[in-house]
């Protein structure tokens, strides 16, 4: 059960804080006060889109939230949505819309008055179907889903294949010969870099060994070592008179070793040096190699490895692909015949569930007002598709004295409001604990819109139903009332009772909320509303 809404800046509602009870709660309010935005904060709060228009002026975010009681457990969720976010959030936590959906998606039922396509396309239509099988169906329909699924992996296979068995072969091949030709040259990533710098060493090696000669020389005995060594020991003569020294000699005997190390390492690069022409033009041949592979795989080393993987990846494919051809054609027909099979289980299944529906559906429009209506629906063989292999249609009569058409041709608004809350319950789609219909009352009245205003009470016998409705009959019958109201640009949502609630039913019968005549039958209207 819905046990508080709380919303802010929804539309034109700056703020709102609703307790909900038990039974019927109706909610009406002049034309344009924004009484269906309370359902908009429902259908929020149950995981559907939200919708940016939702956000009214008074703040730059909607929030709303709710206390819900599930199994005897009570469930905090909300919604906050932006222009450039939407958020949701259970017991306190962020979640996904998606989340919302499936924690709480199934424990409240939304009809709205817009959605009577639910009965003038066949995708409607079968979904109410489908939620009238019984077990036996709901296996059928597992077994066709499934079968599907087969047949349209096996037709993809099918058609990956085409019909040039030889073309993908010579794909297959030229791939496996590039993956192997990269694989052979074995480059690395950072190769290109040591390559380029080798072939620069090794054509100017004779140059290199003289520049290192000199400076070898430059460094060694006669040069800098020599007399670097001679000054150290002049200062190490000193430092013996003088020990603030100390640091002098310290840094002598640095630059010593360092100038070692420095000859050392010249010595090994000498040592390393040669013009060895083969090797010269091997490392050549090796850049030329990869020349060629940048030509033909991508601009660098990297790029041409992740050629190989992706074209290593299509050949294994393609390998599986190829491998399989030889009984797709036979596994095509055999995928074929168990979706034939499973869809004419569907369809028989289908045929029960929907006769079902049209029994239970007739039932609720006598309830509605209707003396014999009259509700076919019609399961005919189709070409097998996703969904079955039938086409589902939905006919009817206001009365048995006439021929049953479609829905959308042969129905009134009014008619059509009542096929849809007929349809709604007759489907099961009022088993959740909160039901909430929006506006489903529009073009009826008098006789009939009592009739609905009993249905939706006694509907609300053992379930919560929230109705937004403009019609006095319906509100009537209503266990707690919520008034819309709209002042300038801000729009406030109350609970009213007594005198209030008299006033309120008497403005919707004529405008006469005022008048003690209108407040009459008003107050007669709620008391026989009460008493059926």
């Amino acid at each position: 059960m819905l046990e508080g809404l709380v919303v802010r800046n929804l539309g034109l509602i700056e703020s709102a804080s609703l307790e909900f009870g038990a039974g019927l709660t109706v909610v009406t309010g002049e034309t344009g006060t924004g009484k269906t935005l309370m359902l908009g904060a429902l259908r929020l709060l149950k995981g559907e889109n939200a919708p940016k228009g939702l956000v009214g002026p008074h703040s730059d975010t909607l929030d709303a939230s709710a206390i819900i009681s599930l199994d005897g457990g009570e469930t905090v969720v909300r919604r906050t949505v932006s222009a450039s976010r939407s958020r949701a959030y259970l017991d306190g936590a962020i979640v996904t819309a998606s989340a919302l959906a499936q924690a709480i998606g199934d424990d409240i039922a939304i009809v709205g008055q817009h959605d009577q396509h639910t009965i003038t396309s066949m995708t409607g239509i079968r979904r109410l179907v489908d939620r009238c099988l019984d077990d036996e169906g709901q296996a059928a329909l597992e077994r066709y889903e499934a079968s599907w699924t087969t047949f349209a992996q096996t037709t993809a296979e099918a058609e990956a294949l085409g019909g040039d068995l030889r073309a993908l072969e010579r794909e297959a091949e030229m791939l496996s010969f590039q993956v192997g030709e990269i694989d052979d040259a074995g480059f690395d990533v950072d190769d290109e870099a040591d390559l380029r710098s080798s072939v620069a060493k090794l054509r100017s090696a004779e140059e290199l060994a003289v520049e290192i000669g000199t400076a070898m020389n430059e460094l060694g005995d006669e040069g800098v070592q020599g007399r670097l060594e001679l000054a150290v020991r002049s200062i190490r003569r000193a430092q013996a008179i003088d020990s603030t020294l100390d640091t002098a000699v310290e840094q002598g005997d640095a630059l010593v070793l360092l100038v070692d190390e420095l000859l050392a390492d010249l010595v090994r690069y000498s040592d390393d040096l040669t013009s060895d022409a083969d090797a010269l033009a091997l490392t050549e041949d090796r850049l030329a190699l990869l020349g060629s592979l940048k030509r033909k795989y991508g601009d660098t080393i990297e790029d041409i490895l992740t050629f190989r993987k992706e074209a290593d990846a299509r050949a294994s494919a393609l390998t599986t692909l190829l491998a399989t051809s030889a009984d797709v054609d036979a596994r095509m027909t055999a995928a074929l015949d168990g979706v034939v099979a499973a869809g004419a289980d569907l369809s028989r299944a289908r045929q029960a569930a929907g006769s079902r529906l049209a029994s239970a559906t007739v039932a609720h429009l006598n309830d509605l007002g209707f003396s014999d209506p009259v509700v076919l629906v019609d399961v005919q063989d189709a070409e097998p598709a996703r969904s079955g292999a039938d086409r589902i249609s939905l006919l009817f009569a206001s009365d048995a004295s006439l021929a049953p058409a479609p829905a959308s041709a042969v129905a009134s608004g009014g008619e059509l409001s009542r096929l849809v809350l007929a349809l709604t319950l007759g489907a099961g789609g009022a088993d959740t604990g909160i039901v909430a219909f929006d506006e489903i009352d529009a073009g009826i009245g008098g006789a009939t819109a009592l009739a609905m205003g009993r249905k939706l009470a006694a509907l609300a016998t053992d379930r919560q139903v929230i109705c937004v409705t403009h019609l006095p009959q319906v509100a009537a019958h209503g266990d707690a009332h919520l008034v819309v109201r709209r002042t300038g640009t801000v729009t406030s949502v109350s609970p009213i009772q007594g005198e209030a609630r008299v006033n309120e039913i008497a403005r919707m019968l004529a405008g006469l909320d005022e008048s003690d005549v209108g407040q009459q039958h008003a107050a007669e209207l709620l008391a026989m509303a009460q008493r059926r």
